[in-house]
């Protein structure tokens, strides 16, 4: 069985991507280090640490793999040298130091439209990280680029909810890069990834995202 690293298993995504890990049997243990204590459960490791000060000699980095979550936003984060280290350094950071290990295979969340020229902070960023993370030769790794995310609390970010609300209502008329992509789609399809560690890299699009949500489980 397999041993993987969870960063940001708070988040949105992350958190979706923790609770089908423990279900998942074919994981034998998930290290998820975080600000804060999680729930105890007997495949976690989660070491209470912050991102700033992360112990680069942990036993813990040594995994077959790692799923990167990590990430914030303009919102909450207005400053763009924060924004660049939450979004950018950090996550680097966390992959060079499972590569170290003997980490093989790594998923990341990035976004629609990353590209390391883009004239948007949000998506050049996103690209320059992906490139990075590249440059660090993982036999198998999984970049997924969703778009708009659904899942959210009803009471987190109201306008956001409200926008999620609308694209439900169209999703039948929508080209499928322009539905809503679940929060635990794509957890599920990161997952797959790395459990298969199919060898090279692989982009999961937005597009994919909502087909993979359209079909039956």
């Amino acid at each position: 069985m397999t041993k993987l690293l969870l960063a940001g298993a708070t988040g949105l995504i992350g958190s979706a991507v923790l609770k089908q890990l423990l279900d998942d049997p074919r994981v034998a243990q998930v290290v998820a280090p975080t600000r804060r204590a999680l729930a105890p459960h007997a495949k976690l490791v989660n070491p209470i640490t912050t991102i700033e000060t992360l112990p680069a000699d942990a036993d813990w980095w040594a995994v077959d793999g790692a799923i990167c979550a990590l990430g914030t936003t303009r919102a909450q984060t207005p400053s763009p040298e924060a924004y660049r280290v939450i979004d950018h350094d950090y996550p680097l950071r966390i992959a060079t130091l499972v590569r170290e290990r003997g980490a093989t295979t790594f998923a990341l969340v990035s976004s629609a439209g990353a590209n390391p020229k883009s004239y948007f902070r949000y998506t050049r960023i996103k690209g320059e990280l992906e490139e990075a993370i590249t440059r660090l030769g993982f036999p198998s790794l999984t970049i997924a680029r969703p778009g708009f995310l659904g899942g959210r609390p009803r009471d987190e970010r109201a306008t956001e909810h409200a926008m999620a609300s609308v694209l439900q209502l169209l999703g039948p008329v929508l080209p499928a890069s322009a539905r809503i992509n679940p929060a635990a789609t794509v957890a599920s399809l990161l997952i797959e990834a790395t459990l298969s560690a199919v060898a090279g890299k692989r982009i999961i699009t937005s597009a994919a995202i909502a087909r993979a949500a359209d079909r039956p489980h």
